[in-house]
């Protein structure tokens, strides 16, 4: 349903900054991929991009976003305005900024609806009612204001607005961010029943590697613009092989087993204003080779996960070892 090839997306200014390098992945309908980092990495960016949501001096300068067979990079604002909310939907990750704070949420929900061709009220009312069921809400608070919401009544809220035509994709911007952890489970699970329900696939952005552990179907695990790692998330979390997704887990508890020291990963993320030599990894790494200083690595597959790590590729032909 959705291709991205060789998406890059640069920050213009006197040292441009390439926040998404060449990166190409793909979701199949009904399908959740949760996309992981650190802030900086790209992780944000790359679904703006491919909502073609981007503001200046964001843009893209290569590669292309396939949805339903047409490229979102080529098409004008108005053939976009048919795509997002109809087939294409996000969820932000403030809804407190999302939401405008002077119009109910019945009169935003109305908004979009008469743009996208349903002008009469009876039929506006009737189906804004019925999306604010299905996340958990009383239709009665479709009178009320963001401000008069709680921050989980909010994010289902913007929920609900996503799915007023039943998109085939939702694409959500850390929408569990500002909550506490019970309420954290409770939207997730709602989202998934969501899913479930309507068939939509989800892509979810995070920086929590936990969230996402028992709800997404596939991980993309960025760094510095590039992905480090791809694959099945039960196969990441369970034998995770590039040095980072390993550093990204074991800086999170765990409530099974023997308690263990937390270790974080020393340093910080490259300036992408000026791409480094070799592995963009390597002053962080723990397991680096000689190699890694020069030579920069490819995405390569290994036991159905795709990883950008030289660990894996044979020194003389780059092959899979």
């Amino acid at each position: 349903m959705l291709e991205v090839s060789g998406l890059t997306v640069e920050y213009a200014g006197k040292a441009p900054v390439r926040a998404v390098d060449d990166v190409s992945l793909r979701v199949g309908p009904g399908e959740f991929l949760g996309i992981v980092g650190e802030s900086g990495c790209g992780k944000s960016t790359l679904p703006f991009a491919i909502a073609q949501l981007l503001a200046p001096p964001a843009h893209v300068t290569a590669g292309s976003i396939t949805f339903r067979g047409k490229d979102l990079v080529t098409m004008t604002d108005k053939q976009l305005s048919a795509v997002r909310w109809q087939s294409l939907s996000v969820v932000m990750q403030s809804a407190m900024n999302a939401l405008n704070p002077v119009k109910s949420v019945g009169a935003q929900f109305a908004d979009a609806l008469r743009v996208h061709g349903m002008p009469s009220r009876k039929a506006i009312a009737a189906r804004s009612a019925e999306v604010l069921r299905l996340v958990g809400i009383d239709p009665v608070h479709l009178k009320s204001y963001p401000h008069q919401l709680s921050g989980g009544m909010r994010q289902r809220a913007m929920i609900a607005m996503a799915l007023l035509f039943t998109p085939d994709l939702v694409i959500m911007d850390e929408p569990t961010s500002a909550l506490d952890v019970v309420a954290q489970r409770s939207l997730m699970t709602q989202i998934k029943e969501l899913q479930r329900e309507l068939g939509f696939a989800i892509v979810f952005v995070t920086h929590d590697m936990s969230l996402v552990s028992h709800y997404s179907d596939r991980l993309l695990v960025m760094y510095a613009g590039q992905i480090a790692e791809i694959g099945a998330t039960r196969q990441i979390f369970d034998r995770p092989l590039h040095p980072y997704s390993r550093g990204l887990l074991e800086a999170f508890p765990g409530i099974h087993g023997p308690k263990v020291p937390l270790i974080g990963i020393p340093g910080a993320p490259p300036d992408l204003s000026v791409i480094p030599n070799g592995c963009r990894f390597l002053p962080r790494c723990p397991s680096k080779l000689d190699e890694c200083a020069t030579t920069a690595p490819v995405l390569l597959e290994r036991d159905g996960t795709r990883v950008r790590c030289l660990l894996y590729a044979d020194a003389n032909t780059g092959a899979v070892k």
